[in-house]
């Protein structure tokens, strides 16, 4: 905030290395999950296979909506990432979704301290969340109404 000409580099960087966490999350979950899913089926009541299949066809099914939204939004990126390795996601499924959701929030921050400077800062803290949120839901509206009237 207190160098706003640096404000795109400082979104570059930050891009760049939120999608490296989400590949190191995404290897968590492809990794661990071999070596944890006994005790999950074994001692975490309702927690089945066929649970497990069900939910796994639900994220399989909207894996790159629910990444570039939780990389966009404020729900928690990290579980998404992590999941995807989980449900054995394309890695590369996970990277082009992390790119565009992670850089649409943090060039549209930079863009808006590029242009406003410091004094945004305040409306940032208090608006940016909710704002992703409504985007998002704007953009899922109206993809899904294109898709609607186009049928």
């Amino acid at each position: 905030v207190s160098k706003p000409k640096r404000s795109f580099y400082y979104a570059a960087v930050s891009t760049a290395a939120s999608v490296l966490g989400g590949i190191v999350g995404w290897l968590i979950g492809f990794a661990l999950w071999a070596a944890v899913k006994g005790f999950f089926f074994g001692y975490v009541p309702g927690f089945t296979p066929e649970n497990f299949e069900y939910v796994r066809g639900l994220y399989k099914d909207n894996a790159f909506l629910a990444i570039c939204a939780a990389a966009f939004t404020p729900i928690p990126y990290k579980v998404f990432t992590t999941a995807a390795g989980v449900f054995d996601i394309s890695l590369w499924t996970l990277i082009v979704a992390s790119v565009l959701g992670r850089a649409g929030r943090f060039f549209s921050v930079a863009t808006l301290i590029y242009f406003v400077g410091p004094k945004v800062k305040t409306l940032i803290d208090k608006y940016f969340e909710l704002a992703t949120i409504l985007f998002f839901v704007l953009l899922v509206l109206g993809f899904l109404a294109i898709k609607f009237f186009a049928s």
